[in-house]
């Protein structure tokens, strides 16, 4: 069987070698000069591989169509993705959070397992080709791929016309434009009758209203911090989460926020909540101490530093950047006496320091997106198979569908998985 792959990412390439394992010539068409460029800026050029927590909890970090990912999941796992790097040479080793990373810490790394595989499989590889056209079944039962030569980005020289039985879309998202995910797939799938639901950033930083108070924090990284965010009009808790964020000159980030905001992407009325200021994000900063014990560990700092002022007294507690902000929000004057401060104002301050309130204003662009939230609707394709449902022998893989996950290593999984099944 002819086999054509549009996209040469982790779910391209992978597609491309699920294929050809199955004895099918295989043409991956990339548009760009090199293969994998998403894949060598995952996990900041480390490439978080994925996560080692059982396939089944999988679903449970992907808040856009998990379910819809059972049968991939189950087709190629985890442990599959681990032992085709280990076949390649490649050994692994288990971070924090259940991440999966090189040994190498290098993203380059992986990507030459995929390569070489590539290689020794025999697929043919053509760069700098832009798909513009995908034709539906002739009375040959092949489809047709109609695709450019580019230079600088530019279509020059010849079209080029490829035959297949079987063509698999894998052009990634709207995220990270300059590596190639620019949205070609949505177009070409959309000629074809297919869906696209609305197309959003995810794994991204977020805005805030307040960002004077922003800027005085930038840089501010925080580690062991519980994270909420809630719906101001019903008081509800969108999303809870613990670990690591970091205040930025615009709002926040860091690894809690970015996963929040693939969750508070698919909140009803998103928009206009967040329009509306009715999206807030609540620090504790706290976390391991109660009310209780916190007002307790306040007062000792206190008596130690009874004769200082007030601005004087949090150097223990908090870290340098944020107590000129915590001693401002808190509304005690910071020239008073650390003996003159009253129960009111220390259970004030114990108040802020567990409930410290940022109020969201958006999601940063899509540029800045780690993922793609939307895609083609999971309802218009075969989850067995990632066939299409409209297009006979058309089939999707990866970011393309409508299908995104945490951060951790789970939206590379899905790329794999999906990948695989629809080449076999």
């Amino acid at each position: 069987m002819n086999v054509v792959v549009i996209g040469g990412g982790p779910a391209g390439m992978m597609s491309a070698i699920s294929s050809a394992e199955n004895g099918n010539n295989v043409i991956l068409l990339e548009k760009k000069e090199r293969l994998g460029r998403k894949l060598l800026i995952t996990g900041k050029g480390r490439c978080n591989i994925t996560s080692s927590l059982p396939i089944n909890e999988f679903i449970q970090n992907i808040p856009g169509n998990g379910q819809f990912l059972y049968s991939a999941f189950k087709n190629y796992t985890n442990n599959d993705i681990i032992d085709f790097l280990n076949k390649e040479g490649l050994d692994v080793k288990e971070e924090r959070g259940n991440r999966i990373f090189p040994v190498t810490d290098k993203s380059l790394d992986v990507l030459k397992c995929f390569t070489n595989k590539l290689k020794e499989l025999n697929v043919k590889i053509e760069y700098n080709m832009q798909v513009t056209e995908i034709v539906p079944k002739n009375e040959y039962g092949n489809l047709k791929v109609i695709a450019h030569e580019l230079k600088d980005n530019e279509q020059y020289g010849n079209t080029k016309t490829f035959e297949a039985e079987k063509v698999i879309l894998a052009t990634g998202g709207n995220s990270y434009p300059l590596t190639g995910s620019t949205g070609d797939g949505y177009e070409l799938a959309k000629k074809l009758g297919h869906t696209v639901t609305k197309i959003r950033p995810s794994l991204v930083p977020l805005e805030a209203f307040e960002q004077n108070m922003c800027k005085e924090l930038q840089g501010l990284s925080l580690r062991n911090v519980n994270i909420q965010f809630k719906n101001k009009e019903n008081n509800k808790v969108i999303y809870d989460d613990f670990g690591e964020m970091l205040f930025t000159h615009f709002g926040v980030s860091g690894p809690t926020i970015l996963s929040s905001s693939a969750h508070l992407v698919r909140y009803k009325n998103i928009d206009e909540l967040l329009k509306n200021k009715k999206i807030v994000l609540n620090i504790d900063f706290k976390p391991a101490l109660s009310e209780e014990k916190l007002d307790q560990r306040i007062l000792r700092d206190f008596d130690e530093f009874k004769n200082k002022q007030f601005k004087n007294s949090l150097d223990k507690l908090l870290p340098q950047k944020l107590i000129p902000v915590i001693i401002e929000k808190s509304g005690i004057n910071p020239e008073k006496k650390v003996n003159e401060i009253n129960k009111k104002e220390r259970h004030r301050l114990v108040n802020l320091l567990k409930n410290f309130e940022v109020v969201i204003k958006g999601f940063r662009t899509i540029d800045e997106a780690i993922i793609t939230s939307g895609g083609i609707n999971i309802k218009e394709i075969n989850p067995k198979t990632m066939e299409s449902k409209l297009v006979e022998g058309l089939y999707f893989a990866g970011e393309i569908i409508d299908v995104d996950a945490y951060t951790g290593g789970f939206n590379l999984q899905i790329a794999y998985s999906t990948g695989y099944t629809a080449g076999q």
